[in-house]
Parts: C-alpha cells; structure tokens; sequence
C-alpha cells in the first residue's frame, strides 16, 4: 500500500479520483491550492485507490495522507 501525502500545506481544490479507481503512475490524484496557485498531486504508481482521506475544501498541512493506493 502506498500513501499519497501533501507536499505543501493549502487547500484541497479538487478530488480527481474515486474510491476504487485504478490509476497509473503520474495521474492526478487531488489538485491542491497554496497560496494562489494549483498544485496537482500525481500517483507515485499504478494502483487502486483503496482511501480518500481528505474533502474538498478541506485545509490540510504538508504531509497530511491525501489518498491511499493498494
């Protein structure tokens, strides 16, 4: 299992997955915004999304797990 975790401290703008999606490695998992600008945050590997653990519009910090990948 791998977690996806926030690189930077900001918002979450947008969720590009849902549970039980297969993703490859480099797809956009969760677009974050930090000071005015959208960060998009790529799956490190192919997997299945086994956990969304953030909302939109939540405010998370850098580090927070943002999606989990079985």
């Amino acid at each position: 299992m791998s977690k996806v975790t926030a690189p930077v401290t900001g918002t979450v703008w947008k969720i590009q997955v849902k549970l039980g999606d297969s993703v490859d490695e480099g797809q956009t998992l969760v677009i974050l915004e930090s000071m005015k600008m959208e960060m998009p945050v790529e799956a490190p590997e192919r997997g299945k999304v086994s956990e969304i653990a953030v909302s939109e519009g939540q405010a998370i910090e850098e580090g927070d797990v943002l999606v989990s990948l079985d």
